[in-house]
């Protein structure tokens, strides 16, 4: 299958390895920029460190040469990434911010400390309400920003112009608004119409649906092995 990669990178690069193993044709077409943020990083009294992103990752090891404090992660891929930065221990949620706050609830004590969030400027869900229910004492610390893209990348115009496309994937609701408001800016939008697309949550669905899909496609469980599980087998390729 063919399908369009809407990340930002590095997550876009790392995802097209895994689609190519699994027999599928990535397409890149990032849709968010990552801009790193200059700060002061203080680990005074914080017990783990909390990464939803990938992006996350980037931005607190640039900042800081801790790794062996405590990090929780958000999903398999976000782990990943803790673990190529060099952190040693890592735990994956495998999931949202639900899992998140479940899988530090199970692993920490809120007796021991702050949980430190290497976030972005925009968040979704309220996480220091979730925390707060558990006991725990949340921060969160800005350390990137996501800026959406100004235009289509080539790769990407041209093959949603012209070239055979089968699918999209959408791992956030940024990601599908933003690819909504290019691609209807692009004049694309009816392309849209023989496309499938893949949706990592019901939220992330809600912002896609402005577009006029053959059919959209929800993953059961927030996190990227569902997702990918949505897609048709592929012919496999070592």
């Amino acid at each position: 299958m063919r399908v369009l990669v809407t990340r930002p990178e590095p997550e876009s690069v790392a995802l097209a390895r895994v689609l190519r193993v699994l027999g599928h044709v990535p397409v890149l077409c990032p849709m968010l920029d990552i801009r790193f943020r200059e700060a002061t990083v203080d680990l005074t009294g914080v017990q783990a460190l909390l990464f939803t992103s990938g992006a996350g990752v980037r931005a607190f090891a640039r900042l800081s040469p801790e790794r062996h404090m405590a990090a929780f992660a958000v999903g398999d891929a976000t782990a990943a990434a803790a673990q190529e930065a060099g952190f040693a221990t890592v735990r994956s949620a495998r999931g949202d911010g639900v899992a998140l706050v479940d899988s530090v609830a199970e692993h920490a004590d809120a007796r021991h400390g702050l949980l430190l969030h290497a976030a972005g400027a925009h968040v979704a869900g309220d996480l220091a309400a979730l925390f707060a229910v558990r006991g725990f004492r949340y921060q969160r610390l800005a350390l990137y920003e996501a800026v959406q893209a100004v235009t289509l990348s080539e790769e990407g115009r041209s093959t949603l112009e012209s070239g055979p496309l089968e699918g999209v994937l959408f791992f956030s609701p940024r990601t599908a608004e933003a690819f909504v408001s290019l691609v209807t800016k692009a004049g694309l939008a009816d392309r849209c119409r023989t496309l499938t697309v893949f949706c990592l949550s019901d939220a992330v669905a809600a912002k896609a649906t402005a577009l006029p899909w053959v059919a959209v496609r929800v993953a059961a469980e927030p996190n990227q092995q569902s997702l990918l599980a949505l897609l048709p087998a592929g012919t496999f390729r070592p």
